[in-house]
Formats: structure tokens, C-alpha cells, sequence
């Protein structure tokens, strides 16, 4: 990330360990006044500037004063309008920049917070008014990094609980479900119902510190084989699987539903607690794969030349002719033909840019963000399958096309290892597609 802005501020005197001005040192006394005087000031304006706030970062979390002050200013910021909050993330980050010059950093600011009442989901809802306004607010980037490396080891699967949901769950949880459910819209509640049914598994994500406020649900369907059409999961009037012949389980829905938590990855193995679960209730499974989306196929296809398509599609560096359709037009010919019935030809050369595509890297990461979050949880791509979401917003997204993700928990560790080493994981299929 670039560096924030450089602004010099006036540094605030530290505040003191012990609160009895009597039996203080005259700079200590001065310096406990000091904060008195502050906290008034921000009880009646809730805008302090860089200098005020600067205890929140320089005292020690032991000070009494200090976390007042914190909570004034967490109390301030939650009741305050969009503008009042731009101003004091403003502020704040002013005061982080100089604590770094000093060669100190944010992390006794952010402890601080976390160490109020539901300090955690206040600093979670901060991180995403960071994420919004990091263009609009010099040094917001700065103050990002550091709360983000600290949500990461707050948030690390190991410290989560999973619950299962079912129809008998909350009214409360269901309707979360259907508000964050960002991968494959709930309808109606018969959609609901179906999803949570007997015959499938709909898990979520809990923090012990913000127990009611589920951090990402999992939606399991089961199968006799590994599924290649979305469509068919979400057909609710579709047979119920005979859980005796049921073989897979496919995880066709994860959703995230704090943005504030965007770009925190909970930890490696987060489906493995599924899969460890799963065995427990429905001990005949023996396979474990994702039905998932390629959000960005078709913005990466669209950026293409028609000699880079060309490479891929008819694996020839030769020049291409004049008037060879870009990767614009790839997408559009590839999401229109989802719905009808392409031919042999058109239908291989999609396959293989999306099989192209989920083993694209950069900065030695999976370029598609579902691959990213799949390969680094020690899965590896199975196989692409054409017209398998034809809905607006699978065609939107990847031309019609999704993919499977295989778990095989023996070998979560030697694929991590190999995405290490600049190699996705693949099986030939793919790799012989791409």
C-alpha cells in the first residue's frame, strides 16, 4: 500500500500511569490535567484533533484516563454522520502518522478499542468506513494495514464457532442468511426452507466476542456426484437426495457478511471444520467439492487482445487475422451462446479460457478472488463446466461458467505448498484445458 501522508503534529504529553494528582510529579499532574481538559472539550465537540487524540495512541492500555478517552471517542464516532467520521478517521490517522515516526505504531490504539464492551464489532464496523473512504482520507491506508493485521489473528478460524442453522434456528439468523447471502440470491422463503432443509447442511461462523452476529455462512447440498449445475442445487422443487447413495458433498454458497472483515482470511482450513462436521452427521460421505462462481472471468476476458485469446484458445503464437474478435467480444459471443446451444467448438474454447483463467496468478496468488480464498484453504480446481449459472448475474460475471474445487483433506498441505511455489493446484483435466 503507498505510504500516507507525512503531516507534522504536536505530540500530546503521555498520560500517567497512576490517577491521584496529589501524590504525582508536577509533569505528571500537568499532564493529568491535561486530559481532564480534553475530556471535557470532547464531551461537548465529538471532533477532536490529531493532537487530542494522540494519548489514545501513546499512553499505556493500563491508563485510566486514556481509555476514557477511548470511550468517549468510540461513543462520538458511532453516533456521529458520515462527515463527522471522516473527520475523525482524518484525525486519528494524523496522530497515527506521527506515532510512526517515532517508530511506534497503532497497535496499542486498536487494543485499546477491542478492550471495551463490544469493542471488537466497533472496530470491525471502523475497518469498513477505512476500507470506504481510504481514497478520500489521507492516511487511512496506514491506519487499514495495521488494524487489518491485528483483525487477522483476532479472527482466525481457530477461535470461531460453528453452528449449524436450521428451520427451527432464530427468525433473526434465517432473515441474516437471506440480507448476506451474496453468492446465489434466497427468493423466497420456500427458497429459505430448502436450503436449510433435513437433507442439506447451512453452517455459520461465529466470534465468541460478537456471538450473535454471524461472520460467514456455508451452504452444503448433498449428491451422488460431483455437481456441474447450479440450477439443479437451487431447484426447490427438486427430488430430495437419497442421503443412503449421497456420496459428495458440494459447498455451493459462502458468503461473507462483515465488510469490515474484507480481506481477512479467518485462517487456512476454514472448510475443513465443515468437512470434520459433516463426517460427524453423515459419516457415508467420502468426497468433499465447491460449486463455485469465477467473479472475475469475464472483466479479465473483456481486457484481452485478440492475439492473447487467440494463444489461448488455438494454442498458437501465429499472428492472428484482422478482424479476430477480442476478448470483448469472446465474452459477449460466450454468455449469449450459455443460454442456446453453441457448438462443439465455441463450447471448448470457453472451457479453456476459464480453465486459463482460475490458473492465473499475480503476485503469486490466484487472480480470481474465490480461487484465491479456495486454493489457499488447500483445495485444488477440478473442473469447469459450461452453462452451469445462467442466471443475469452468473452470465454477468463468468459468461455462464463455474468450477469445482476438490477437498481432500490429505492433501489440503501438499497443495498449499505447491501455490507456494508459484503452481495452482489443478487436476490434468485442467491443465490439459489450459
Amino acid at each position: 500500500m503507498p505510504a500516507p501522508e507525512t503531516l507534522a503534529r504536536a505530540r500530546a504529553p503521555r498520560a500517567p500511569e497512576v490517577s491521584d494528582p496529589a501524590s504525582e510529579p508536577d509533569h505528571v499532574a500537568e499532564a493529568s490535567g491535561l486530559m481532564a481538559r480534553i475530556s471535557r472539550l470532547w464531551e461537548r465537540d465529538p471532533v477532536p484533533d490529531a493532537a487530542a487524540v494522540e494519548p489514545l495512541l501513546a499512553a499505556r492500555l493500563t491508563d485510566v484516563a486514556a481509555n476514557k478517552l477511548a470511550r468517549l471517542w468510540c461513543t462520538g464516532y458511532a453516533a456521529a454522520d458520515g462527515k463527522r467520521r471522516r473527520a475523525m478517521l482524518g484525525a486519528l490517522a494524523q496522530a497515527a502518522e506521527a506515532s510512526r515516526e517515532r517508530g511506534e505504531g497503532c497497535a496499542r490504539l486498536f487494543k485499546r478499542f477491542n478492550a471495551l464492551p463490544d469493542g471488537l464489532r466497533f472496530l470491525v464496523e471502523l475497518r469498513a468506513d477505512m476500507l470506504r473512504w481510504r481514497k478520500q482520507v489521507a492516511g487511512v491506508q496506514g491506519l487499514d494495514k495495521e488494524l487489518e493485521g491485528l483483525l487477522s489473528a483476532w479472527f482466525d478460524v481457530g477461535l470461531l464457532e460453528l453452528r449449524r442453522l436450521t428451520w427451527d434456528s432464530p427468525a433473526s439468523l434465517l432473515e441474516k442468511l437471506i440480507i448476506y447471502e451474496a453468492v446465489h440470491e434466497i427468493r423466497s422463503w420456500d427458497d429459505l426452507r430448502h436450503r436449510v432443509a433435513g437433507d442439506r447442511r447451512c453452517y455459520a461462523y461465529f466470534h465468541p466476542q460478537m456471538p450473535d452476529v454471524p461472520l460467514i455462512f456455508v451452504e452444503v447440498a448433498f449428491a451422488p456426484q460431483m455437481a456441474d449445475d447450479v440450477q439443479a442445487l437451487l431447484d426447490t422443487q427438486a427430488p430430495a437426495p437419497d442421503m443412503d447413495k449421497s456420496r459428495w458433498a458440494i459447498f455451493y454458497s459462502i458468503s461473507n457478511t462483515q465488510a469490515g472483515l474484507r480481506g481477512i482470511s479467518f485462517g487456512n482450513f476454514l472448510l475443513k471444520r465443515v468437512i470434520e462436521r459433516l463426517l460427524e452427521e453423515a459419516p457415508k460421505l467420502k468426497s468433499f467439492a465447491t460449486l463455485s462462481p469465477m467473479p472475475g472471468l469475464r472483466d479479465w476476458l473483456s481486457k484481452l487482445s485478440a492475439q492473447e485469446v487467440e494463444q489461448i484458445v488455438r494454442e498458437s503464437k501465429s499472428k492472428v487475422s484482422a478482424g479476430a474478435p477480442d476478448g470483448a467480444r469472446w465474452a459477449e459471443r460466450l454468455a449469449r451462446s450459455a443460454k442456446g446451444k453453441p457448438s462443439e467448438a465455441l463450447r471448448r474454447a470457453g472451457l479453456r479460457l476459464a480453465a486459463h483463467y482460475v490458473q492465473t496468478l499475480r503476485n503469486g496468488q490466484p487472480l480470481d478472488p474465490v480461487a484465491r480464498f479456495h486454493m489457499g484453504n488447500g483445495a485444488r480446481a477440478e473442473r469447469v463446466n459450461w452453462a452451469a449459472d445462467v442466471s443475469e448475474n452468473g452470465l454477468r460475471q463468468s459468461c455462464g461458467m463455474m468450477v469445482n474445487y476438490l477437498y481432500e483433506l490429505d492433501k489440503l498441505d501438499e497443495n498449499l505448498t505447491r501455490l507456494g511455489q508459484g503452481k495452482p493446484p489443478a487436476s490434468r483435466a485442467i491443465s490439459r484445458l489450459a
